[in-house]
């Protein structure tokens, strides 16, 4: 996973495949999952596969497209397109678990943005975003390598710009 990290940073002729291959697979199965499935039990009452068969070869090749983006150069255009899935696939609540850090959309995530949705966070999704323990994410803190924000927490910003400098 933490081979994601590091592609967000390259050219997108540098993107390893199992990067790239990763995060389609964890797109599809989040927009199958949140937004297809629902939507076919709405249009065909009980049976999503015949409801969304067109919508469903449209997005497999949108997600190439967008995973590209998302692992390519251009930082702007990654961090729109990051916010578009965001706002679709978690549309009511960005309350993920610590685990979903680890995955290939939250390491790009982390990594381009921090955290979408605040400006400080707890040592433990702080730990999460890194991919470290909350006990070493307090050892960076006493050692001035993470900031405090001052409504608490660790800034997310500190979070962001670790990640992109080691």
């Amino acid at each position: 996973m933490n081979d994601i990290k590091a592609q967000t940073r390259r050219s997108p002729s540098k993107v390893s495949t199992a990067a790239h291959t990763a995060l389609v697979a964890q797109l599809e199965q989040e927009i199958e999952r949140r937004l297809l499935t629902p939507l076919g039990l709405l249009l065909d009452e009980g049976d999503p596969a015949a409801s969304v068969p067109m919508l469903r070869r449209q997005l497999a090749a949108d997600v190439q497209m967008w995973a590209a983006q998302l692992l390519g150069p251009d930082e702007d255009l990654a961090v729109t397109r990051l916010r578009q899935l965001l706002a679709a696939l978690y549309a009511d609540d960005f309350d993920v678990p610590l685990s979903w850090w680890s995955t290939p959309l939250g390491r790009v995530v982390a990594s381009r943005l921090g955290h979408p949705y605040a400006e400080s966070v707890s040592r433990s999704v702080a730990g999460a975003m890194l991919g470290i323990t909350r006990q070493a994410v307090q050892d960076l803190l006493n050692r001035g390598k993470l900031a405090r924000h001052t409504d608490g927490g660790v800034s997310v910003a500190s979070v962001r710009e670790r990640l992109n400098t080691t």
